[in-house]
């Protein structure tokens, strides 16, 4: 019999055969057993043919910022097909089944890692993250110096130590993973090597960490995190106080990185990379969770929202936004009811998950005809979005 389940606790060992194939690596024996004994079959949903997995992806349970709220996000991953099943449609059913399996666990927002921008496009994922690549020469490095009384302590790869800077940080962000104790160990430290090093200021306080490794004369940021520029200064002078063991500094920075105007030679290697997308699953939901900019007034919007695939966000939404911002009172219209002599927004699941994710602004994407709405209203919605840069230092 050939359709969508989830897995049983004895098919894990074949949706890893599928993972290392299309994912072209291998697990030792012990890898092996210890996923069998930390994954749960039941956020892997597998297409079967006769029996036989023959696609699949997992939806993992996770959190995010977006304008300082907390969201539950389903974060796709593993999503693959053995060669002989390509091109059927299963993946696209899989993403059909998640968006209704996403709803019904509360979460109202999904992102993932494409393979293929367009590809997701298809199913109302889009790109919400770009991100800047550094790749600095030893000779091009800041030359900060240390604040007084401030000082660099390494440490060990402790999460209850790091996490508390770490999501001060994140929260500034639209996009940002919530992590605990188990992401810390079980996907952030166990994959990547290297060492933690805090900055604290006179106070004592820890304002910055950073978590790098040093190989064949190469830094590798994996993370630095600055809470205010005392912080960012200190950490730097720490990197470029390597200088004698490495030859470049790689990193990866949101694109709003002020790194290259502070430094004295800002010719270095820059790239900017597109790299998660991301889609609304419950309209109405997240709408009513989300917190708006403030207003001089307080502000009545009309979106019209077409979902190809996730039919329950089809229709008309009636926002009011008080003068004060933050959550609006959202109704949605019955289906057969008009809004007579009133002025709609028009757009589909995309458009309004790249507007309110933050990647996008209302003006342009009316520009391009993404968008539809006077120029009145679209400015009107532009203004009830708080502008946040979108950014994600996880992968997954």
């Amino acid at each position: 019999m050939n359709g969508i389940r989830t897995l049983k606790q004895e098919e894990l060992l074949e949706s890893f055969s599928l993972a290392e194939f299309a994912f072209q690596f291998e697990l030792t024996s012990g890898e092996r057993a210890e996923r069998v004994e930390k994954t749960d079959p039941n956020q892997i949903s597998g297409y079967f043919v006769d029996g036989t997995l023959a696609a699949q992806l997992t939806i993992l349970n996770c959190y995010t910022w977006l304008n300082g709220q907390c969201f539950a996000m389903g974060g796709i991953a593993g999503v693959a097909t053995w060669p002989e099943y390509r091109r059927n449609g299963m993946v696209g059913q899989l993403l059909v089944q998640a968006l209704k399996t996403m709803k019904e666990q509360g979460q109202t927002v999904s992102f993932l890692s494409p393979f293929k921008f367009e590809f997701y496009r298809k199913y109302g994922w889009e790109t919400y993250i770009d991100f800047l690549k550094y790749e600095i020469p030893a000779d091009k490095l800041p030359k900060f110096q240390i604040t007084e009384g401030g000082k660099i302590v390494r440490v060990s790869k402790d999460w209850e130590l790091l996490n508390p800077i770490y999501e001060e940080h994140a929260v500034r962000y639209n996009g940002m993973l919530k992590r605990d104790e188990q992401w810390w160990n079980q996907r952030y430290f166990k994959f990547k090597k290297g060492t933690a090093a805090l900055y604290c200021n006179s106070q004592g306080e820890h304002r910055g960490y950073v978590f790098y490794q040093v190989k064949d004369k190469v830094a590798t940021i994996h993370e630095m995190v600055f809470l205010d520029e005392e912080a960012r200064r200190g950490l730097w002078k720490f990197i470029a106080d390597h200088d004698s063991m490495i030859d470049k500094v790689e990193l990866n920075a949101p694109v709003d990185d002020a790194l290259p105007f502070l430094t004295h030679d800002p010719k270095f290697k820059q790239e900017k990379i597109a790299y998660f997308s991301a889609r609304i699953v419950d309209v109405q939901t997240f709408l009513t969770q989300y917190s708006f900019a403030a207003r001089e007034q307080a502000t009545s919007l009309y979106l019209h929202i077409s979902d190809s695939h996730a039919e329950w966000n089809n229709g008309i939404y009636v926002l009011e936004i008080a003068a004060k911002g933050k959550e609006a009172v959202v109704t949605k219209l019955s289906e057969g009811e008009s809004l007579s002599g009133y002025d709609i927004l028009s757009c589909t699941i995309q458009t309004l998950s790249a507007l309110l994710i933050g990647y996008q602004k209302a003006g342009f994407l009316s520009k391009i005809g993404r968008l539809q709405g006077t120029p009145e209203l679209v400015s009107k919605f532009e203004a009830a979005i708080p502008v946040r840069t979108t950014y994600l230092s996880d992968f997954f």
